[in-house]
Order: structure tokens, then C-alpha cells, then sequence
């Protein structure tokens, strides 16, 4: 009898098959910080509306994939308070005017613990969903993101989140090359540039999907509906 937990997800360029009990959805980076007014994203002059459309559909998302029972695991970006872990390299680019570590609207860019690197009150973590701390732009940097998903099985990722073609894209080439079958899900990602989101979506699935699949977020719900009725996963 096939296994009603192995869905199979219309994707690009071809079907995902994604086994829901070795599986973890990744949320990438809704941070204050890139998401609302007053952040770093806005620092840059980046115009932040953009990244607070995929909300909606990332609440969706995640309200299906917990009633599924999947594993979920959420990022941020930020660094010590002492910026020990930001290197000159990444700290003196940017704006002039404010750079990681200066003080926002909504307390010091980037730094744990400052109002603006928590995770925006619409896609909070609930109890037992990992969050990982990340001080670089991949998930798996100077993180234990490897050991953890290794320890409960997980060989298959479901990247969302912000941006799509720094951060995530990061994480999701880090994942293709620790052996993860990954997809991308179209209307759950973001960027503050939309030709640099196209051409990040290309780039994943292109020659046979040599980073990973991409799929829309309604695809990705109507097959963990489908199999809801045979029950969820243990």
C-alpha cells in the first residue's frame, strides 16, 4: 500500500515528492528588521510592502503544514552584541547612513535581542518549532542546523521567506549541497526586487532542478489536504 505521508506537489519542473514525516518547512528570516518600517530592509531604502505581501500566504502555509504535523523551523539573522561574529566585510556595506549594530527605529540593526530581530508577530514561532540564529546569510553557517535535521530524520526541505535570492537562496544551495531535496515555494518568498526573485526562481529549477523544485503555496496545501483524510502524521 503506497504511503498516504509521501505527497506528491506540483512543482517546476517537475513533481515534488515530499515525504511529509522526513520533511521541515523553513521559514527564512520574517524579521522585524526586513519586514516593517524602521528595519534594516528600510535602512537600505528598500521599499518593505513588497515582503509583507507574502504574509497571508505563508500563514496558510504554516496553519496547513502544523495540522499536517511537520516539522517547522524559522530563521534569523542577526549578530552578537558586540558584533564579534560581523565581519568588516559584511558590516561597512551598505547604506551610509546606518549599518549593522547602529541604532534603528526599532533598536540596533541586526543584533539579537533588539525589537527588530524577532520574528514578526503574524508567523511567530509556537512551542516546539526551532528557531535558529544565524550570523550569516545561510541557515547552515555557524549554525547546528545540519545536526539537528540529521537527528530526526529530516531529508527534505520546504524553503519560504526572505529574500528570495540572498538569504534563501543561500540556505537553499547550502541544503542542495548536504544532500537535501529542496523546493522553493513561489508565492511564500520574497524580494525587494522583483526581477532578482524571477530570476532566482530560474535559476533553482533550471537543468532538472540542479538546486531544487519550486511550487506555489496552494499546490503545496491541497496536497497536504489530500492527505489529511488518510490522517496525519505520527
Amino acid at each position: 500500500m503506497p504511503d498516504s505521508s509521501i505527497l506528491t506537489v506540483p512543482a517546476r519542473p517537475g513533481p515534488f515528492m515530499l515525504p511529509l514525516r522526513h520533511a521541515a518547512l523553513v521559514v527564512i528570516d520574517m524579521q522585524r528588521d526586513f519586514v516593517e518600517p524602521g528595519g534594516f530592509g528600510a535602512s537600505l531604502g528598500n521599499d518593505v510592502t513588497r515582503l509583507q505581501a507574502i504574509v497571508p500566504a505563508l500563514q496558510r502555509l504554516l496553519a496547513a503544514w502544523r495540522a499536517a504535523g511537520g516539522a517547522v523551523v524559522h530563521t534569523r539573522e542577526g549578530h552578537r552584541a558586540d558584533l564579534s561574529d560581523c565581519p568588516p566585510a559584511k558590516r561597512l556595506r551598505g547604506s551610509p547612513g546606518l549599518r549593522i549594530g547602529d541604532t534603528g527605529p526599532m533598536g540596533r540593526l541586526l543584533v539579537q535581542g533588539e525589537p527588530g530581530h524577532a520574528i514578526i508577530a503574524e508567523l511567530a514561532p509556537t512551542e516546539g518549532e526551532r528557531v535558529i540564529d544565524k550570523p550569516g546569510k545561510g541557515a547552515f553557517f555557524g549554525t547546528d542546523l545540519q545536526a539537528w535535521l540529521a537527528a530526526r530524520g529530516i531529508s527534505h526541505l520546504v524553503f519560504t521567506g526572505v529574500t528570495t535570492e540572498v538569504c534563501v537562496q543561500t540556505s537553499m544551495r547550502e541544503a542542495n549541497d548536504r544532500g537535501f531535496d529542496c523546493v522553493l515555494i513561489e508565492d511564500a518568498t520574497e524580494s525587494y526586487f522583483p526581477e532578482f526573485k524571477a530570476a532566482t526562481l530560474a535559476m533553482v529549477r533550471a537543468q532538472g532542478a540542479i538546486v531544487g523544485w519550486t511550487a506555489t503555496s496552494a499546490d503545496l496545501i491541497a496536497a497536504l489536504a489530500a492527505m489529511r483524510t488518510e490522517g496525519p502524521c505520527p
